[in-house]
């Protein structure tokens, strides 16, 4: 890892990631699929608090270019009564993965509203990365692709259709976001070392 010294080697990068979206559009199960693979289903007894608490974070190891990341993965509550402790966790996150179910429209219509929730409480800087879950269910299938391409495309942002259950892009889609958020590199810490990135870090540290 030319060009960096001794403190970034020994401590990863810390990128907070917020998932949101509608309930029950599957984005619990997108968490559970990407950072404990072979964990039991989401809606299991292990996972069922999160509907009365309203917010769980995971974390996942990753490497880039030699670069040690450490994702932080914040699993928010898509029911009204959640929406306000929600959205107060976008605050500081770098990126977010916007979910809806192409089985479930309104979840589908919604995702503006939780584009400008996003765009209101953490800045319209941030990368967001725009998931259609449930590709697995095509049979049942309300959205077509096409019409998350082009809100995808309207927005500026990347856009896969996943299913969890299948494990369908879950993997890409998070390297996809992960990879834009290096790239931009503003506001992303050491971890154990709050303190912003220097010119010669965010030069050598993040290139693909």
């Amino acid at each position: 890892m030319a060009g960096l010294g001794p403190a970034a080697e020994t401590r990863p990068l810390l990128v907070k990631i917020v998932m949101a979206g509608e309930s029950c559009v599957g984005k619990t199960s997108i968490v559970r699929r990407y950072t404990e693979p072979g964990s039991p289903p989401a809606g299991s007894p292990a996972t069922s608090y999160l509907a009365t608490i309203g917010i769980d974070f995971k974390v996942k190891p990753v490497m880039f270019n030699d670069t040690r990341v450490k994702l932080q993965i914040w699993d928010t509550a898509g029911q009204e009564r959640f929406h306000t402790l929600s959205t107060s966790y976008f605050r500081g996150a770098q990126g977010f993965v916007l979910v809806y179910d192409i089985t479930n429209l309104k979840s589908f219509q919604s995702i503006t509203i939780w584009i400008n929730d996003i765009y209101e409480k953490a800045g319209d800087e941030v990368d967001v990365i725009l998931l259609g879950n449930k590709c697995d269910k095509e049979s049942e299938r309300v959205v077509p692709k096409q019409k998350g391409e082009k809100l995808a495309w309207e927005y500026g942002m990347p856009f896969f259709e996943t299913s969890a259950k299948e494990n369908v892009n879950i993997e890409d889609a998070f390297s996809v976001l992960t990879k834009e958020i290096l790239e931009k590199k503003s506001g992303v810490l050491h971890d154990l070392d709050v303190v912003s990135l220097n010119e010669t870090k965010k030069r050598t540290c993040c290139a693909f």
